[in-house]
Order: structure tokens, then sequence, then C-alpha cells
């Protein structure tokens, strides 16, 4: 499990809040409600049936990585002035507008 979330509690919060929460196969075995992509098994191959969930989980999961791909790009983030809450808020609008347009 990545640092950030252990340091933070991330999992044990999730799980508390009975949040279901897609993550990727770093979280495999951190419990609660983490639900992460099925691996393989050394010199096997998956089973379609697995592959298949895989699929749906990876595109479920595809633009919320597109969009914090493009946050981190933008510069406004790495110059902001602003206090820290309110570029919580900036940063909420701007994934509101950027998923529903």
């Amino acid at each position: 499990m990545p640092t950030a979330a252990r340091e933070h509690a991330i999992v044990d919060t999730c799980a508390r809040l009975d949040l279901e929460v897609l993550a990727d196969k770093g979280y495999v075995g951190a419990g609660g409600t983490v639900i992460t992509p099925i691996k393989r098994r050394p010199g096997t191959e998956l089973p379609d049936k697995h592959k298949a969930s895989d699929k749906v989980h990876a595109a479920l999961r595809a633009p919320v990585e597109r969009t914090i791909s493009r946050i981190k790009q933008w510069r406004i983030f790495r110059h902001a002035r602003i206090s820290p809450n309110r570029l919580t808020s900036v940063a909420a609008a701007i994934l509101t507008l950027m998923i529903y347009t």
C-alpha cells in the first residue's frame, strides 16, 4: 500500500465511511472497501471473466486518471498564491467542468 495512504489513514477512513474505492494493483491486500484489479499468477493466463472484470475496472478509473494528469500539467496549481482551502474549491470546480463538459 502506498505510503501516503498509510500515513493519512485513507483506507481506514473509507472503510469507516463505507465508501468503495477503485484503486490500482499497488493497493492489493489493503482491505477495507478498496477494489483492485485481479492479478494473474506467474506462469498462468488470467481467465476471460477476470480479464473482463479488469477491463471494466480500468474503464471506470480512466476518467479520473486523465483528469488528475491534466491538473498536474496546469501551472495554476504550481504557482498559486491563495489559501489551500480556496484552491481545493478551485480544483473541485475544474474537475466538475472537465467531467461534465
